[in-house]
């Protein structure tokens, strides 16, 4: 009795170490570059942005509103291009963390702040697909893959966030009554007696897998359950890039940011051997959006991003631990993304000189060692703003 006494304890401690408190975001960011590296080597790197543009194709296509080309048959009601089911399962995985977290409810905001959201995902739909990229594609994975266009893409998510800041403050002071208003919670795990949401939270754990092992491709199958991995993982850590861009300008807290810093330099670390050891790979997420579609498609992202409270992979799983706001914004990108690529963007493209939308990999320039101490060195220099203006203050609260 002893014996199963020891037994229990052991593994309610292993328990509670992942699911008793909230991680740390560093380690959260590493975790996330490490599977996005093993993406890579696998397929391609991560990406979220074109699996929700798939959600929104297959839901016109299904309805018949605007007809879209289909890049794979459907499985099991979502398109089973891989990026459609990964983004799928990152859903499910940020639900599964949040339920075995007991940290699952649905939480209703304002009718404002749903309004908010839902026009921050049609922006932030609008602003992936002009600039070829998200917080992912073209910032968490493009600058690991040493293109410049996503230090171009970076630089517009960062005037994005300051000038909707600057509108949040002004909406703050002015029209106060936007963001005010009825709200509620509903479901949440009760803290007097056992809760099912544990239970949940192992149910969505094997749908995943079933959902991942409907590939036909093994390969495929481990590829995507790398999604559900990615939302527990976010879920747990609160790894929020918006957050990296938006606090120093805020609160001044350095946690997010440097967070993010972790991860960008362990997937630069592990982008830079792929793609040295396998020269086809060079050009992965090396978008062709250097110069004007990286500043503008940035920037509209990066005023969406603000303005919903996450972006693309934030929304999602915030989505999945029951944030409504961010279901109104997975709606927007989702309804925005198909829209943009077919009426906006492809005369926007076929409009633009070819030196307004290059390719620009680091490395063909310079070489593999000064593009990894270029990127790197730009990396310190945000670390060391960071911490300076946390202790400083200086630029928070814009």
């Amino acid at each position: 009795m002893e014996e199963a006494g020891t037994e229990k304890g052991i593994l309610r401690e292993l328990y509670d170490i992942f699911f008793g408190k909230t991680w740390p975001v560093w380690v959260g960011g590493i975790l996330l570059a490490v599977g996005n590296i093993c993406l890579f080597v696998v397929l391609k790197p991560w990406g979220a942005s074109g699996g929700i543009n798939n959600w929104g194709q297959n839901i016109y296509n299904a309805l018949g509103i605007v007809k879209f080309g289909s890049e794979a048959k459907p499985l099991a009601g979502v398109s089973a291009f891989p990026y459609s089911v990964l983004c799928l399962l990152m859903l499910l995985g940020a639900f599964s963390a949040a339920l075995l977290a007991k940290e699952f409810a649905v939480r209703i905001p304002p009718i404002g702040e749903i309004i908010k959201g839902l026009i921050g995902g049609i922006l932030m739909g609008i602003g992936a697909i002009v600039g070829k990229s998200c917080t992912i594609g073209g910032f968490f994975s493009g600058i690991p893959a040493l293109s410049i266009g996503a230090l171009v893409f970076t630089i517009g998510l960062v005037i994005g966030v300051y000038v909707a800041l600057k509108y949040l403050l002004f909406e703050m002071e002015n029209w106060p009554g936007i963001s005010s208003g009825k709200s509620g919670s509903f479901l949440a795990a009760s803290t007097e007696r056992a809760s099912l949401q544990p239970l949940i939270g192992a149910i969505a754990l094997i749908v995943a897998i079933m959902i991942a092992i409907g590939y036909d491709k093994k390969v495929l199958a481990a590829y995507v359950l790398f999604g559900f991995f990615f939302g527990a993982v976010c879920q747990r850590s609160r790894f929020c890039l918006v957050r990296a861009l938006r606090e120093p300008f805020m609160t001044g807290e350095s946690s997010a940011p440097v967070g993010a810093m972790a991860g960008i330099v362990v997937g630069m670390m592990g982008f830079a051997i792929i793609k040295f050891m396998n020269p086809d790979k060079e050009m992965s997420w090396v978008w062709p959006h250097f110069f004007l579609p990286a500043i503008i498609g940035g920037t509209v992202f990066g005023l969406g991003m603000t303005l919903a409270g996450g972006c693309t992979v934030g929304s999602i799983w915030r989505a999945g631990e029951g944030q409504v706001k961010l279901w109104a914004s997975v709606i927007g990108m989702t309804i925005a993304m198909p829209l943009t690529a077919k009426f906006i963007a492809a005369p926007f493209y076929k409009a633009l000189p070819a030196s307004m939308k290059a390719q620009v990999y680091l490395p063909k320039y310079v070489g593999y060692t000064a593009a990894l101490v270029i990127f790197l060195v730009i990396i310190l220099l945000w670390y060391i703003f960071v911490k300076w203006n946390e202790r400083t203050g200086r630029f928070s609260a814009l």
